[in-house]
């Protein structure tokens, strides 16, 4: 029989997988790392670049601001400014350090046509980036495929070129962890029963939420105090104070300043900034509403990451279907849990906010984004509140299933097998 202690290694295990932070959009960034990679191998600022993205790279990187960029947006600002001052080191926070003499010079750079962009054809993953770069007469590569870190391959002249992070993708988060940790352990039942019980003090767990909870609250601060992207976080406290709407606003204000290029970092969920803010501010909202302690907190937000690590982790990192769903349903969990609900709850809660809003398609990485994060918390909230008066969606009603297991298996196959023609379509009218 497996012992606790196993179960409580293995999900910690997944919760600091997933939970890093990032300065950014991920995908442009990932983008700027795979390129900046390519220039350690090449040894030289390269003379031309080319970026191969796959289709939902494409979509996710094309809108979204990159960083510390001076305002620029897309694959070749990424790729440009990733290889002309990037620090592979740092990885996702790899833009941290550009100076504005950078800025200057990559824009100069894509004025000159530096960087061709090209779909990348027969693609073996979603997530997936090619980098090639030539300077000096030689020739550099570098690929990074299932996650926004996972280098897989990296060339020089033809060669192989030795790199620190090299992973062979054989593992990796979504599907197992590098210690061979499966994701499908994952159950409801099991990250609550992880929630309540996991010592805080083992394995860095409380410094790993508390600095979710640190990074998520100062992006949403700012994007409720500039007028970052549409400021859907603003506006919709001019509808009023309630705890909803300042748990609504919270999450899409966080959105509002990460989507337009603010420079604050964000601890991500399931490879996302926005399904990381998601997944934590309604939350933190909640928990201060209801005067719960710190570690109170700690524990729901080890619920809601798990629970929306849990769904996403049944349809992939990249799909036609808005991973903020996944993220805004976890987040409903823990609410559901903060406000003392049973597991029948807090599985209704899932299963009326899958329910209803599981049709959201993602368009890609831009300033919407926040009004996608605002309509999901919504809907999460309202489902809490239907559970708590023991309301709900039931089995044969469209999606939903027997049990929450079955429901979220339902939804996975819906979005990873359903969506591809809507995927390609949504692709194609964004490349119009």
């Amino acid at each position: 029989m497996e012992t606790f202690e196993k179960t409580f290694h293995d999900f910690t295990t997944i919760l600091k997988g997933e939970l890093l932070t990032a300065l950014g959009c991920t995908e442009p960034i990932c983008i700027a790392y795979c390129a900046a990679v390519m220039r350690h191998a090449l040894g030289a600022e390269p003379e031309k670049i080319r970026a191969f993205c796959s289709g939902n790279l494409i979509k996710n990187a094309k809108g979204a601001t990159v960083p510390n960029s001076g305002g620029m947006k897309g694959i070749s600002a990424s790729a440009v400014l990733g290889a002309v001052g990037g620090d592979p080191s740092k990885q996702l926070e790899l833009l941290t350090a550009i100076t504005p003499e950078q800025i200057f010079h990559a824009k100069d750079l894509l004025d000159k046509g530096i960087c061709e962009e090209s779909l990348l054809e027969n693609e073996e993953d979603k997530l997936q980036v090619i980098i090639f770069g030539k300077a000096d007469g030689h020739t550099a590569e570098a690929e990074l495929k299932y996650t926004h870190t996972n280098i897989c391959r990296v060339e020089r002249d033809g060669k192989p070129f030795p790199f620190e992070n090299l992973c062979d993708g054989a593992a990796f988060p979504g599907k197992d962890t590098e210690d061979g940790t499966s994701y499908s352990q994952l159950t409801i039942r099991r990250i609550i029963d992880y929630a309540e019980n996991a010592d805080l003090d083992k394995e860095n767990i409380r410094e790993t939420i508390l600095h979710q909870i640190k990074c998520n609250t100062a992006i949403s601060e700012e994007g409720l105090r500039d007028d970052w992207g549409a400021s859907v976080g603003k506006i919709i406290l001019r509808r009023g104070n309630s705890t909803p709407l300042r748990a609504v606003a919270a999450a899409a204000a966080g959105s509002d300043a990460r989507m337009s290029g603010c420079e604050l970092p964000v601890v991500i969920n399931s490879g996302s900034g926005n399904q990381g803010i998601t997944v934590t501010m309604p939350v933190v909202v909640y928990a201060k509403e209801l005067g719960k302690s710190e570690d109170e907190l700690i524990r729901a937000l080890m619920l809601a990451n798990l629970v929306a690590i849990h769904i996403k982790a049944s349809y992939g990192r990249l799909s036609a279907f808005c991973g903020v769903v996944s993220a805004a349903t976890g987040s409903g969990a823990a609410i559901t849990w903060l406000a003392g609900g049973t597991y029948e709850q807090i599985c209704a809660t899932i299963t009326n906010t899958l329910g209803t809003i599981s049709g959201m398609v993602c368009d890609g990485a831009k300033p919407s984004c926040a009004s996608k994060i605002a309509s999901a918390v919504d809907t999460a909230i309202l489902a809490h509140e239907m559970a708590m008066a023991k309301k709900g969606f039931h089995s044969g009603e469209g999606l939903v299933k027997g049990n929450v297991e079955a429901t979220i298996r339902s939804v996975g196959r819906m979005a990873a097998e359903g969506m591809v023609t809507t995927d390609q379509k949504i692709l194609e009218l964004m490349m119009e």
